[in-house]
């Protein structure tokens, strides 16, 4: 009887379909997130804020601009962080593999270009540290969607790019012959004030691929 009713409910699911539209609807979802990371890459933010000017006190007069802060941001990792959240741990991780293989092997997606050849440039450690990074949040977020773990995935993603960034970074450097000065400066530059509004934006990102992840399932 039970199996009576069970037979042609899976009849009506076609499943012989859904084999063949998943599949599809995943390569689209990875291919339109690896073009969201090559936009981000060349979207500079120019992000402003007010601030109190170390001169605040020193009698010098001051103006209105003085008090801005003018910041430009390249919202790259964010966008990974989005990513992770939004497709999942191995959806996600590929659509990052796809961008490093196109960038490597095929056409210049990457911030100073592409080719074989980047693997020498000094910010390659950041594009490679998203492997590590998708893999470690995706698995935050699949234990479950609480602030605590979304906010846990963004601080852990997000120093953990910026961390082995450095790391190779100095690591070229040291290959060059670059000068302290040099290395000192490309750390503020790149992982300096960056990383706090990295974070800020990643937990956003983060809790707007939580929603989009909820609808997602309920397509696949």
């Amino acid at each position: 009887m039970s199996e009576e009713i069970i037979v042609p409910k899976m009849k009506r699911l076609k499943p012989e379909d859904r084999e063949i539209k998943i599949p599809w609807l995943n390569l689209a979802l990875i291919v339109f997130c690896t073009l969201l990371i090559i936009a981000s890459t060349f979207l500079n933010l120019n992000i402003k804020h007010y601030i109190l000017p170390q001169n605040l006190f020193s009698g010098n007069n001051l103006n209105t601009d003085d008090f801005i802060y003018s910041f430009y941001f390249i919202p790259q990792i964010p966008t990974i962080m989005f990513i992770s959240s939004f497709l999942g741990k191995r959806m996600s991780l590929a659509s990052v593999v796809l961008y490093i293989m196109l960038g490597l092997f095929f056409t210049p997606v990457f911030a100073l270009g592409g080719g074989i050849q980047y693997i020498f440039e000094y910010g390659f450690g950041y594009i490679l540290a998203y492997i590590p990074a998708i893999i470690i949040t995706g698995n935050i977020l699949e234990e479950k969607y609480t602030y605590k773990n979304m906010l846990k995935s963004a601080i852990f993603g997000v120093l953990l790019i910026h961390l082995v960034g450095i790391v190779y970074m100095m690591l070229i450097a040291l290959i060059k012959g670059s000068g302290i000065g040099f290395i000192s400066g490309w750390i503020a530059a790149q992982s300096g004030l960056k990383i706090i509004y990295d974070l800020i934006a990643s937990f956003v990102l983060i809790l707007i691929g939580k929603y989009l992840n909820a609808g997602l399932k309920f397509v696949l």
